[in-house]
């Protein structure tokens, strides 16, 4: 017969089957690393990359809303892709310096660089916007940024015709930067959980074909 004294030594059946209950070490280990600082790091990390992707894509799309609509900032009203203006011409027509001066003005105006032009500029600033195909939108737009630059071509301190071109860095300008910006994107935020990438990431036919994260 099972004395009081037995039932006090008799251990404790866990709640749930097959689990044994958590002692208080392990307990205060689990919450401590639940507000650690290591963990509040990381979910910093993850909001200011999400907030360089969402800011970068909107330069890239609001630079083709303002091409296409002609909303009055870089394109004049009227002036607009709708309004049967060229999203290429007044920039590539005026190339007047660099390796590249002579092709970039024949490509002025020209349909097919316009479709092409405002193209990676719609896709690059909704993927980044979205959190999706990152690594084709740091592909596209860094070529868009490398042509843009070598129009620019920041080395030359004179154009052609002796005119100051007023560059202030002969390597380093918001071209390099964003470029840069795109390819770090790449390699740190896709399937980011700020956004659509890992949803996206999921996707059968982007698993058979990683190139498209």
């Amino acid at each position: 017969m099972a004395t009081s004294h037995d039932h006090r030594l008799s251990p404790r059946l866990p709640h749930r089957a097959g689990s044994a209950p958590r002692t208080r070490v392990e307990r205060t280990a689990s919450d401590t690393a639940a507000g650690s600082p290591a963990i509040a790091a990381v979910r910093t990390t993850d909001i200011a990359v999400t907030g360089l992707r969402v800011l970068l894509g909107f330069v890239f799309l609001w630079a083709f809303l303002d091409k296409t609509f002609g909303l009055g900032y870089a394109t004049a009203s009227g002036k607009g892709w709708i309004d049967g203006g060229s999203p290429t011409k007044g920039f590539l027509s005026h190339v007047d310096v660099g390796p590249m001066a002579g092709t970039l003005r024949g490509w002025a105006g020209e349909p097919w660089a316009g479709w092409l032009f405002m193209l990676g500029l719609s896709a690059v600033g909704v993927a980044l916007i979205l959190g999706i195909g990152l690594r084709l939108a740091a592909g596209a737009g860094t070529a868009m940024m490398a042509l843009m630059w070598i129009a620019e071509w920041p080395p030359a301190k004179h154009l052609d015709s002796g005119k100051a071109t007023s560059s202030t860095n002969p390597f380093t300008d918001y071209h390099v930067i964003y470029a840069i910006s795109l390819i770090v994107l790449a390699a740190v935020a896709v399937g980011s959980r700020l956004g659509l990438g890992a949803r996206w990431a999921r996707l059968p036919f982007v698993r058979d074909h990683r190139w498209l994260l």
